[in-house]
């Protein structure tokens, strides 16, 4: 795969992701945001899943067992990974897809402060004016007044720091057992599991309700949760991580285009503002850090 295709299949996958954003607004018109989350992710652990076994196999042959710390790592990543699906998910009942992406986008600059407070490890100066472009871009979103931000809103936001949690625990976990594939078909059978199970509690079951938001939970489920990790992991193998940052990046761009051309959401001219600094802070704070690296030479 040339650096160009690669940059393709990365521009396929924000689009995936982006435009999720609108099915997971639709989903809720027929399914509990529990079951929705719950089959959804399950049905992504069905198409990781034979990756994830490849992996295990070599894993058996190299005589390599998961340890107890990295079993409860991968246990600890999927906590996580459920609690920011679910609070996303309850959140955009009550906001628009434009909100909702952007401010998931959150993550961003959490991430290295996350890592920080855990691991101490320093972040790159340009995630205290990142985040403080994050705060003003929200301010922007809400039109200058923010009560006008709905409790959906305030849901969407709490997600984002369980996805910096998840993001920081992804690393450490693909790090640890050189896994990816099984790594996410855990995280995902996890998040499923739990759905399922708080579904039961809180929402009615309905293989009726199931069928009707069966294109939702299809998209979301097997294009977003599955395949679209998988071309993520291929693509950035072949390409800049500069350029898989900023084409990442647009998830958010093309939430608030699916927005408007499917569900027919609009925004004043200060929430677009809002948006373009929120996005130029998530760009600012992957891209920065790398401006000031040399390129090794090979000797």
């Amino acid at each position: 795969m040339t650096r160009w295709q690669a940059n393709a299949v990365i521009v396929f996958v924000a689009l995936i992701w982006g435009t999720t954003f609108v099915v997971q607004q639709t989903s809720m018109d027929n399914i509990g945001p529990q079951y929705f989350t719950g089959v959804r992710f399950l049905l992504g652990t069905f198409v990781v899943l034979p990756f994830a076994l490849r992996e295990l196999r070599k894993m058996k042959r190299e005589g390599r067992t998961l340890s107890r710390v990295n079993t409860l790592g991968l246990i600890v990543t999927g906590v996580s990974m459920y609690l920011a699906s679910i609070l996303q998910q309850i959140g955009i009942i009550d906001t628009t897809v434009t909100n909702a992406a952007f401010l998931t986008a959150f993550y961003v600059p959490l991430v290295p402060v996350l890592a920080f407070a855990v691991f101490r490890a320093k972040p790159h100066w340009s995630v205290w004016p990142g985040g403080i472009m994050c705060v003003l871009g929200t301010y922007l979103l809400s039109g200058g007044n923010l009560s006008a931000l709905g409790k959906g809103d305030f849901w969407v936001m709490g997600s984002a720091l369980f996805w910096a949690v998840q993001v920081v625990m992804i690393g450490v976990m693909v790090t640890r057992t050189n896994t990816p594939a099984l790594v996410a078909a855990v995280q995902f059978f996890i998040t499923g599991l739990l759905g399922m199970a708080m579904g039961g509690m809180f929402e009615t079951f309905s293989f009726a309700d199931i069928q009707n938001a069966g294109f939702e939970i299809l998209y979301a489920g097997i294009m977003s949760a599955g395949i679209a990790f998988t071309l993520q992991a291929v693509a950035q193998n072949y390409t800049e991580a500069a350029d898989a940052a900023i084409i990442m990046s647009a998830e958010a761009v093309f939430a608030a285009i699916a927005g408007a051309f499917f569900l027919g959401e609009r925004l004043a001219p200060a929430e677009y503002a809002g948006c373009g600094v929120i996005l130029a802070a998530i760009i600012g704070v992957q891209l920065l850090p790398m401006m000031g690296r040399r390129p090794k030479v090979a000797i």
